[in-house]
């Protein structure tokens, strides 16, 4: 604040210059000058400046002495005494004299103006504590009282989050609620979970032996009082009056509140006066509460963070011990996890490999195949990964949210040898099956031609035969299933798909005309041809146009299209039949599997779909399917293009009906 009148009193004209005109008067502050003591005490007592600068080396009446003379006369204002010379015993008389600051010369203008301002702030205040009332300067001293106490909480709160050691937010507890209640010491009990005594787990200007010694039960003492009630206990202030807390354990007062978890109440924050009897406030209980749930929360994160240390440390454990190969990447594709059976398996050397590009680290074309899949939340991909020495494992990738995805794979070795072993073995029984039901076959034709039948003589031929063409049916799709499963026949060459589809739908066309259906081709002109077996392709067509018309009721409407996507081509077989349950539709693609309405209404051997996966899975393509019961079944094949025959222009259009790319 600007305009307060200074005195500035020295016997040196070019000092009385710079602080008076060069330092001061710059400032904005009023100043006067005086020669000497003498000259500085009239001013000071007939003109009572706000301040005085003084030397003290002054003849006749030095700076010190001045302000002696001023205090006898009763002029109480505020002086910085400055010297050339000064001395610890200088000092002493300059205090005692009640002078505000005390200088060394040489003084920097900087240094002047600091002992100017604080001098002055500190004689206003002053100046304004002297004129409030008692009941306000009992209310400012009450609110500062409060401010100390919200830093205290505010900083005790903010450590249960920054410490991450138990004791020491504990001891902090401890310390803070001593200082805001003003006992002569404090402590934290907790009970012990084998004895059901309250121990001590953090106290404040107790005794070691104390500390170390001091268990309270929780039945018939006033601790355990606030463990089974729940609620505070305050006591004492009555003269010198003692309470045992236990032998040779005696206070004249305390307050005791509960450390409260969800759950139950785990312990008791308490203060106590041994010497001096106090009257503790509701004020104090209701911050001891504070303080108290503070180590509550920090107790609970401690014992929770040690829980999670457990579960994590166990989990560790088992991924890296088990004989399953887990990678595990975060959202960018960099690893979090990987353990040694995954990093034995893949040539992992690196040691830094954790936070590291998942290309960086391995480089089997299949691992990385299998992670460039998209794959949204809740669901999984499955694939195969072949490892040298004819070793194969079975991998599901699987999201993680907030996480990433992880892989786990399973050694399937094994069962791919007792798979193909199956498949020989198929293909051998079907084989050698077929002499007998050719000759069954014609030794009932030969029944008919040797005689007139009687009716039931007639049925029990036809049964015969029946049923010799529905084991040729199934012996004929076994081998096939164990064809595509070897590998037999699958020699690759430029197809084009719009004949194969034709071909295939002109070949059921009498079973579509029995049950009068309406058959729709939906063909995208000029579609490129794709690398693959034709007659593979066909048979997979032909079963899944030849289910619809199995499945779908008299006068039904079936649609197959064929268009291009991109890098690929897609078929789609649409129909309005009776649809596929649910439940049932994760495993339709098994052999021999058939839903429980289609296996008691229409024949067939379950392996029609089977044929369609493997012919598909061949071909490196995907299939999927979408269903609702009684409202029909769309199953849609996606078939990758020959490489020879992508289309270079990326602005294409691209047809994107349903859900095209999905898996």
């Amino acid at each position: 604040m600007s305009n307060e009148r200074i005195l500035v009193v020295d016997d040196s004209a070019p000092t009385r210059e710079f602080i008076g005109h060069t330092v001061l008067a710059a400032e904005g502050y009023d100043v006067l000058t005086a020669a000497d003591g003498k000259e500085g005490l009239v001013l000071a007592r007939d003109l009572q400046p706000d301040l005085i600068l003084t030397d003290y080396m002054m003849p006749e009446l030095n700076g010190l002495e001045m302000v002696e003379a001023l205090r006898e006369a009763n002029v109480n204002v505020p002086v910085i005494l400055m010297t050339a010379e000064g001395s610890e015993a200088l000092a002493v008389r300059a205090l005692r004299a009640g002078v505000s600051d005390y200088l060394i010369k040489p003084v920097t203008a900087e240094e002047l103006l600091s002992a100017v301002r604080g001098a002055l702030q500190r004689h206003r205040q002053r100046q304004t504590q002297e004129r409030l009332p008692g009941p306000l300067l009992e209310a400012n001293r009450r609110l500062e009282k409060h401010l100390r106490e919200l830093s205290t909480l505010v900083n005790v709160g903010a450590s249960v989050t920054a410490m991450r050691d138990l004791q020491q937010v504990l001891n902090s507890v401890v310390e803070a609620a001593v200082s805001v209640s003003g006992a002569e010491e404090g402590s934290l009990m907790l009970i012990d979970d084998q004895t059901g005594e309250l121990y001590v787990r953090a106290a404040k200007n107790f005794d070691q032996k104390t500390v170390h010694t001091l268990r309270l039960p929780v039945r018939d003492s006033l601790a355990g009082q606030v463990v089974c009630s729940g609620k505070p206990v305050v006591i004492g202030g009555k003269g010198d009056e003692q309470i045992k807390i236990k032998t040779k354990f005696l206070v004249k007062s305390l307050i005791y509140v509960p450390l409260r978890t969800p759950c139950r109440v785990i312990g008791v924050l308490g203060v106590d006066n041994r010497l001096e009897a106090r009257t503790f406030e509701l004020h104090d209980v209701q911050v001891l509460s504070l303080l108290a749930d503070f180590a509550a929360v920090a107790i609970q994160n401690a014992r929770l963070h040690a829980e999670m240390v457990r579960e994590r440390d166990t989990l560790d454990a088992i991924l890296r011990d088990t004989d399953d190969y887990v990678i595990v990447v975060d959202t960018e594709d960099r690893i979090l996890f990987c353990n040694a059976t995954a990093r034995n398996a893949f040539g992992i050397t690196r040691t830094d490999f954790i936070g590291k590009p998942l290309n960086q680290v391995i480089s089997h074309p299949e691992v990385l195949a299998l992670f460039a899949k998209e794959a949204s939340s809740g669901r999984s991909r499955r694939s195969e990964i072949a490892l040298s020495g004819d070793k194969f494992l079975n991998a599901q990738l699987t999201v993680i949210q907030n996480v990433g995805r992880a892989a786990v794979m399973q050694d399937i070795t094994h069962l791919k040898q007792l798979d193909r072993a199956k498949s020989d073995f198929v293909a051998a029984v079907a084989h050698d099956l077929r002499s007998p039901l050719t000759a069954i076959l014609g030794y009932s034709e030969l029944l008919t031609r040797a005689g007139p039948l009687n009716e039931q003589q007639a049925r029990f031929v036809e049964q015969i035969t029946s049923s010799v063409h529905s084991i040729t049916a199934l012996i004929t799709e076994l081998l096939e299933l164990s064809r595509i499963e070897a590998g037999f026949n699958v020699d690759l060459e430029p197809v084009a798909m719009e004949s194969v589809v034709r071909k295939a739908v002109e070949g059921l066309q009498h079973e579509k005309m029995q049950r009068e259906h309406t058959l729709t081709l939906d063909i995208e002109p000029d579609l490129p041809p794709l690398l693959g077996n034709p007659l593979r392709l066909q048979q997979m067509v032909a079963n899944l146009v030849g289910n619809a018309i199995k499945y779908t009721p008299r006068r039904g409407d079936i649609r197959v299209s064929l268009w291009r996507d991109g890098e690929n081509l897609v078929l789609q077989v649409a129909d309005n039949g009776i649809g596929i349950p649910v439940e049932d539709q994760p495993y339709v693609f098994d052999k021999f599997f058939r839903s429980e309405r289609a296996a008691s209404e229409y024949d067939g051997t379950g392996l029609g779909l089977s044929i369609v996966k493997g012919v598909v899975d061949q071909h490196q393509g995907r299939i999927w399917l979408e269903s609702r019961e009684g409202v029909g079944t769309t199953f849609t094949v996606v078939l990758p293009i020959s490489p020879a025959n992508t289309d270079p222009d990326p602005t294409r259009p691209r047809r994107t009906t349903g859900r095209l790319l999905a898996s």
